[in-house]
């Protein structure tokens, strides 16, 4: 299972990488497109939407079944990857290449306080 360390994770399975800017970066983790199977359809939060933590946001769609994504931090979204909604299949290809939408949060430290890649490890276990 690929966990890059130098990623923040969520229990719900989202990657969040800080930008330069500031912003973040979220995806879904490997263990998640692994477990969903061929995306065929994501449907992603509109520009300008502002999120709670925690709050479903976004869409994935396999083969298999629909579940959603998770807002990892508080913010505003400031960017949507219009790319991996015309081919899903490039989240499966690099699900951490391959981010769904970026936020401003409202917390600049907010993504330091997610899991880390050993503490994101130990939540899926075995899995």
């Amino acid at each position: 299972m690929n966990i890059p360390a130098n990623l923040r994770y969520t229990s719900s399975h989202e990657w969040v990488r800080t930008e330069a800017d500031g912003t973040v970066s979220i995806g879904i983790t490997d263990h998640a497109q692994t477990a969903l199977g061929d995306l065929v359809y994501l449907e992603l939060p509109e520009v300008g939407r502002k999120l709670a933590a925690a709050e479903a946001c976004a869409v994935v769609e396999s083969v298999k079944a629909a579940s959603d994504v998770y807002a990892p931090v508080a913010g505003e979204v400031v960017a949507v990857n219009t790319a991996v909604t015309s081919a899903p299949e490039q989240v499966n290809q690099d699900p951490y290449g391959s981010w769904l939408f970026r936020m401003k949060p409202a917390d600049a430290g907010a993504a330091g306080k997610l899991l880390d890649a050993r503490a994101y490890e130990a939540t899926i276990g075995d899995a």
